[in-house]
């Protein structure tokens, strides 16, 4: 595993084999980095991405996820997966590291492109975003493999398709096609390969414009199980209606309709003062 003092969050300081990682003062961008085998997730990568989530932890920062040479991944290293045993499936190795991702306290933009197989779809499945380009094929084959998708499909999918689709892809092994994906909201836009990036950082920006707290917050509460609720909600609200950015905010928001509504009045005004 790299070496890091995930206290500082300095992620341009660190070395990594498996990931091209750019820290930027508001987002960190992961590129999944073994082309030779599709950006197979292994267990360096698995140690690789638990850097990243320590130093995001520390200074949270939006995360955007995507891969390299066309590919975002395409699956787990089956090299590796065949010779794990039970303990190992105990583990939890590649679900511990998604269940990670999923719980930073920024939300995670997932870029999509060719292959999202497998653990690269759990990982996907685990963004709070995911968009993706024509070439998208998005499933989950490991009962062909005689395993099951054992990293977050068997309860995220559901949550996100509904069962009947999560079905065909865990038990039928259907792989879906980028418009298959946008038409069941497992994907919510879909971009040219060129201009990938460049929408993924679009929905960094427009998460960049809203209040971090709130955003952070909203996040929490969103993911709380059902019993939590209403009471998490009014007490995040507490939290919130004390912040300063919330005085701020509102008060730009009421500054600024004030100045249209200036705006509009002086014309009516001078045309009334002429007649």
């Amino acid at each position: 595993m790299p070496a890091q003092d995930s206290a500082t969050g300095q992620l341009s300081t660190v070395h990594f084999t498996t990931l091209l990682v750019e820290e930027r003062a508001d987002r960190v961008v992961v590129l999944l980095n073994r082309p030779e085998v599709r950006n197979a997730i292994d267990q360096q990568m698995v140690d690789e991405l638990h850097v990243v989530c320590a130093a995001l932890e520390q200074n949270p920062k939006v995360l955007i996820i995507a891969g390299v040479d066309g590919v975002f991944a395409s699956g787990a290293d089956i090299a590796q997966l065949r010779e794990r045993r039970r303990e190992d499936a105990l583990q939890g190795i590649n679900s511990t590291i998604f269940v990670r991702i999923a719980k930073l306290p920024m939300p995670v933009i997932a870029a999509l492109d060719g292959y999202c197989l497998g653990g690269g779809a759990e990982l996907a499945y685990a963004a709070d975003f995911r968009i993706g380009t024509p070439s998208v094929r998005i499933g989950n084959p490991e009962t062909g493999l005689g395993i099951l998708a054992a990293a977050g499909a068997s309860w995220r999918l559901k949550e996100l398709v509904g069962e009947p689709v999560a079905k065909q892809i865990l038990l039928a092994g259907r792989v879906l096609k980028a418009d298959e994906a946008l038409a069941v909201n497992l994907i919510t836009e879909i971009h040219e390969a060129p201009e990938l990036m460049d929408a993924a950082h679009d929905v960094a920006d427009r998460i960049g414009r809203q209040d971090t707290l709130a955003v952070r917050i909203t996040k929490s509460v969103f993911h709380a199980p059902a019993e939590a609720h209403p009471l998490i909600d009014q007490l995040a609200q507490g939290i919130l209606f004390e912040s300063q950015a919330k005085f701020d905010r509102m008060q730009a928001f009421l500054d600024k309709n004030a100045a249209k509504k200036a705006a509009k009045s002086a014309p009516e005004a001078e045309q009334a003062n002429q007649s």
